[in-house]
């Protein structure tokens, strides 16, 4: 499984156009469709997103994230709008370092709380030395603008195409000052849906303006899986 995450994992969160061809989020190669060639979308019993209800307390840790980085470049990727980071940025958990691998979109929200969807929500998605794969998730709620994603959208790129942030701004500027989080057991949410990946959904939503949200709804349309079965698993929070 490890190297698989690896594998598969790092390659989906730079969708090339080859895995382009094969899935999308409607009509035929739609989530529905997606078990027919990626089996784990189907027959997995730990998927994401979910729906998080009636969640567990426990003694979490403290989302430990040092970002230290800058977000340089965006790129469509015809799934969504994907960004490029330099510099150290880790997320520390399990006694263990993930890095930052990069960040990107979905509209509306795939993770909802307690039924509710957000307008956006974002993944930052980390890997740490031997490929395991962990989500922290930032939602966003209609409100003022937001100064970061105007600096993202200002010169957004074409299907297939990347460009450079004009000013490039600080890796964990989307990222609310209280992390309280949830934690479950998950998967990627897009083919091949490969599970054991850690999931951390910040409670606390980040602002985004009603017209931030139709140009992101503009370039991406609506990009998200819908939620998936809880089964066995437990969410847990603070």
């Amino acid at each position: 499984m490890k190297k698989s995450l690896t594998a598969i994992g790092l390659s989906l969160v730079f969708v090339g156009s080859a895995n382009a061809a094969n899935w999308g989020y409607e009509g035929s190669h739609g989530p529905e469709h997606w078990g027919e060639f990626a089996s784990e979308c189907a027959q997995g019993k730990n998927q994401s997103p979910i729906d998080i209800h009636s969640a567990t307390q426990a003694e979490l840790a403290k989302l430990q994230l040092d970002y230290q980085g800058k977000v340089v470049a965006l790129t469509n990727n015809g799934h969504t709008l994907q960004t490029s980071i330099e510099g150290e940025n880790v997320l520390t958990i399990d006694g263990k370092a993930f890095a930052l691998k990069q960040f990107h979109f979905h509209t509306p929200s795939e993770n909802h709380v307690d039924g509710k969807s957000y307008p956006l929500e974002a993944h930052y998605v980390h890997a740490d030395e031997q490929g395991n794969l962990a989500v922290v998730a930032v939602f966003f709620e209609q409100g003022k603008a937001n100064p970061a994603l105007a600096n993202l959208l200002e010169n957004v790129p074409e299907r297939d195409q990347n460009v450079a942030i004009r000013a490039p701004f600080d890796a964990n500027a989307l990222i609310p000052s209280d992390k309280d989080y949830y934690r479950f057991n998950g998967s990627l949410t897009t083919p091949p849906c490969s599970e054991g990946v850690r999931w951390l959904v910040i409670k606390d939503p980040q602002s985004i303006s009603a017209e931030q949200i139709a140009q992101f709804e503009h370039v991406m349309g609506e990009n998200n899986r819908p939620v998936q079965p809880l089964n066995a698993r437990m969410v847990l929070t603070k």
